[in-house]
């Protein structure tokens, strides 16, 4: 990998090989403490082993935009930002019940085997995926503080992560309370602020900034720049949540509308919507069991609507005030480059 070259696929593979040692050395040592932990240490692994590692890279940028130059210890820094994602997903999943993640069952699901002959198995199941989670979070913070980087850079950036997760919980609670509430889209784009776009693109261009030494100003541009660019990626992944390809985004893709989470495509629809496609939007997401043909009703609703045309535009808008925001702020050309592909890679995704 050039240092001063963006060559995405190669810094993934850095990542990937940080989490993978990092991570199942974790999963041996908990898994020695009893052999009836192996499955659970077992959703520890599978719970990294895919990412487009865009949270690490943001972390990366973060650092570099201030001059500093490439190394291994911040590489593992920036790693940890992949944890945090890894124990969102683990609790965003268990919340939301969703039975896919890249294809594969999610933690919840998968541990059932694990508790099939006990009790209330289900809720044993859950309850263990949640411990998953947490345990996440919990190695996020340790690979960070051991990545190798100076202590007092790392003192630098510790205050930084009580923002993230305060902002990453307060974002799943929304969700929460939201949920079932009059579609609403103001209030769907703040659930999507905290939720996703500060943790997936702010939080993480601040940490490795901070761990650089980044001034104020700088610090400000990054903020212009990773709000909206957050709040594009999360637009685009409901966006894919309802229209993409399952076997291409490893999801299932009624979870959102079975669940009436607050998206904003599902309150712009709701917006545009007249008196006739409200009632039917309210018969079919009130059914208990949203079956294909029931979702095919809610898909061709949204289109005759232009709601999905109406969440590319924020999308466009949002990733042009971000490369905006990026023009405004004094970074090195290689630098800005990254940060403009990491733009497109993070709102225009073709899966």
């Amino acid at each position: 990998m050039r240092r001063d070259r963006w060559e995405p696929a190669a810094f993934r593979t850095r990542v990937d090989e940080v989490l993978r040692r990092f991570v199942a050395q974790e999963a041996d040592r908990f898994a020695a403490i009893d052999p009836l932990l192996s499955p659970v240490a077992e959703q520890l692994e599978a719970a990294v082993a895919d990412g487009k590692r865009l949270r690490a890279a943001f972390c990366y940028w973060g650092w570099r935009a201030v001059g500093q130059p490439d190394s291994d210890a911040l590489v593992r820094a920036a790693s940890s930002m992949e944890l945090v994602h890894a124990a969102a997903v683990v609790h965003d999943d268990l919340i939301d019940d969703s039975p896919l993640r890249h294809g594969r069952p999610t933690a919840h699901v998968a541990l059932r085997g694990a508790v099939r002959r006990r009790p209330r198995a289900d809720a044993a199941a859950r309850s263990l995926a949640m411990l998953v989670g947490d345990l996440l979070m919990a190695l996020a913070g340790q690979l960070f503080a051991t990545s190798g980087l100076p202590a007092a850079y790392l003192s630098r950036a510790r205050p930084l992560w009580s923002v993230m997760a305060r902002e990453l919980i307060a974002g799943e609670c929304l969700e929460i309370l939201r949920t079932g509430d009059g579609p609403d889209t103001t209030a769907s784009l703040k659930v999507i602020r905290y939720k996703t776009a500060k943790y997936t693109v702010e939080q993480p261009l601040l940490i490795g900034g901070a761990l650089a030494g980044a001034g104020g100003r700088l610090r400000e541009g990054y903020s212009a720049y990773g709000l909206p660019l957050g709040e594009a990626f999360q637009l685009r992944d409901d966006l894919l949540g309802l229209f993409g390809d399952p076997e291409r985004t490893g999801k299932a893709n009624a979870d959102d509308v079975r669940g009436q989470r607050p998206t904003a495509l599902l309150a712009e629809t709701w917006r545009l919507a007249d008196d006739g496609d409200r009632e039917r939007l309210r018969a079919l997401l009130g059914r208990r069991r949203l079956d294909a043909d029931a979702l095919h009703a809610v898909r061709e609703v949204m289109h005759r609507l232009r709601a999905p045309q109406r969440i590319e535009d924020m999308i466009r808008v949002r990733v042009e005030e971000a490369l905006d925001a990026l023009q405004d702020v004094d970074v090195p050309a290689h630098a800005a480059a990254a940060l403009t592909s990491l733009a497109q890679s993070a709102a225009v995704r073709l899966f």
